[in-house]
């Protein structure tokens, strides 16, 4: 479906992405068929994998045949010494997938694919690409925003935490994460989200599969609710996440994180090119 303003949507089963292309309409046109070939098989082929895709990820390296699952393998592969499973860089690698088939051959001056609010970008020249940022995924407002240049090596970016569609072991209201692939932010996000923690009576949890029944977390348990917390017990729980960031920024596989909780905002690395400007 194409929407009026230029836009493409594309939706199968769970996968829902928003498409846009800029340049001449002719490699747009292209690039949108080109898209639409490709997004055919995408479900179809993760389904035929699903059972590598739900398990924890360990000392052996999954072996997966699909493009996609090959992306969320990778992406996850780094973070293999606390639990994870390639259905932490799903959306991710989706968005990676299809951008890659949209732009290639093609000359369009910008590019993004939006999963679900994972995205993957394209930027050529001097191209530039506003990313809003919300704190809680369920209030329709932006706290701030930031701008990627072409000059950035941000190519992703991803939002994990409780509120959001999958399940969190962790208590934040969101992650932000900018890095390399859209695959490499959704898995770090889900990661440093999941660090974002604390124990206090305000918080439930539950096991995810009475949750979700055919959740990959199996009996671990995710959180369902997040009442009102002290302040110390929020900045100890950002700092956590703050701390988890930090680490996978000196290894290279984050460039910035935003985290929110409770109405409180953290930039784990504070970096000037991607400096988040607050809404007033």
């Amino acid at each position: 479906m194409r929407f009026a303003d230029g836009r493409l949507h594309l939706q199968h089963g769970p996968i829902d992405c928003i498409v846009e292309a800029t340049g001449e309409r002719d490699e747009v046109d292209t690039a949108y068929a080109q898209v639409i070939r490709r997004f055919e098989d995408v479900l179809p082929a993760l389904a035929g994998e699903l059972p590598i895709l739900r398990s924890p990820v360990r000392a052996a390296y999954p072996l997966v045949r699909g493009p996609v699952a090959k992306r969320m393998v990778a992406a996850v592969w780094p973070h293999r010494e606390v639990f994870v499973t390639p259905m932490a860089a799903v959306a991710g690698a989706v968005a990676d997938e299809l951008l890659a088939a949209l732009v290639r051959g093609r000359t369009v001056h910008k590019a993004y694919v939006n999963d679900g609010g994972d995205i993957a970008l394209h930027l050529d020249g001097y191209a530039e690409f506003d990313v809003g940022i919300a704190g809680n995924p369920a209030m329709a407002m932006l706290d701030g925003s930031l701008k990627i240049s072409s000059a950035s090596t941000v190519r992703g970016i991803a939002t994990s935490g409780w509120r959001g569609r999958s399940q969190s072991l962790g208590i934040a209201d969101a992650v932000t994460v900018l890095a390399e692939t859209a695959a490499a932010a959704d898995a770090a996000a889900t990661m440093i989200a999941n660090a974002v923690n604390v124990d206090h009576p305000a918080i439930r949890r539950l096991p995810a599969r009475e949750v979700k029944e055919d959740s990959d977390l199996g009996d671990l348990p995710v959180t369902v609710e997040v009442g009102a917390l002290p302040p110390s017990a929020v900045e100890e729980a950002l700092d956590a996440g703050t701390r988890t960031a930090r680490d996978l920024h000196s290894r290279g596989l984050v460039v910035d994180a935003y985290l929110s909780l409770n109405g409180m905002w953290r930039t784990a690395l504070g970096s000037a090119a991607h400096q988040l400007r607050a809404r007033c």
